[in-house]
């Protein structure tokens, strides 16, 4: 039984990509290269790319590049956004003066900044990580903020019972309380990170992951555009699965649904 509940995830997993794949290959026949390329020519063009530079660059400095970018604006994200949503959370007057200037930018898409991050900053790499670092700094704030918020008060409850002071009850109960939530907010802004760093280097990047899909455009290479995605795509699932286990090490408690 234990051999069974460690393999039948991976076993669904694998089943769900090859059905995946198939799809992929279907499509390909059924509507050509021209509109879909088939897995293999995607593949070929990867390893190409790791060979071949592009823009005097191969496709490992291109990741570096955008990598670098993601996790300079995440690091910054997670170190003014977590602090800003767990205090929003827990204190009613920073909830009010924060909570309605937080919602007038809530809505604004981040690509929506390109414009103005590019006349304030420039084309170089501080236009590129202040997109990416508003896309993440939102979510993160948000999803600490409702963690921290909706804490069940029965925990509350029970601390003050046992006396715990309000920075006890905020360090010892709220913040664990609110872990989940903060996690899933660390992996929906590293998504947002990367997707905000692709629409950044699509603007105006002349290296990263970006740079590689919209030159396979320019060159009307879709095989090259499809790499670029196939690249984003493993790196995030590489980012998210550590994040996972990260949360499963730091919140052995947190019961996971089968």
């Amino acid at each position: 039984m234990k051999f069974k509940s460690q393999f039948y995830p991976l076993f669904l997993g694998s089943l769900s990509l090859s059905a995946a794949l198939l799809l992929w290959i279907i499509v390909n026949q059924m509507a050509g290269p021209r509109f879909l390329p088939n897995p293999l020519k995607v593949f070929e063009e990867i390893v190409r790319l790791f060979k071949t530079p592009l823009s005097g660059r191969t496709l490992i400095e291109h990741v570096i590049f955008s990598l670098r970018r993601v996790m300079a604006a995440y690091g910054l994200a997670i170190v003014t956004g977590l602090p800003l949503g767990l205090m929003m959370g827990w204190n009613a007057t920073c909830r009010k003066i924060v909570m309605p200037i937080f919602e007038i930018f809530r809505p604004i898409p981040p690509i929506a900044w390109i414009p103005i991050a590019i006349l304030w900053l420039g084309v170089a790499e501080g236009s590129k990580i202040y997109i990416c670092y508003v896309g993440a700094f939102i979510i993160l704030v948000l999803n600490s903020f409702t963690g921290t918020r909706y804490v069940d008060p029965l925990l509350i409850q029970a601390a003050k019972v046992f006396g715990a002071s309000k920075k006890r009850l905020f360090l010892a109960v709220a913040v664990p309380a609110a872990l989940p939530s903060i996690f899933a907010g660390l992996q929906n802004g590293m998504s947002m990170a990367w997707m905000c760093v692709l629409a950044a280097e699509l603007v105006g990047g002349r290296e990263g992951v970006g740079f590689i899909i919209i030159q396979g455009m320019n060159l009307d290479r879709p095989e090259m555009i499809l790499a670029g995605m196939v690249v984003i795509g493993v790196l995030g699932t590489v980012l998210a699965a550590f994040l996972r286990l990260l949360e499963k090490l730091i919140c052995p408690w947190r019961r996971q649904l089968v």
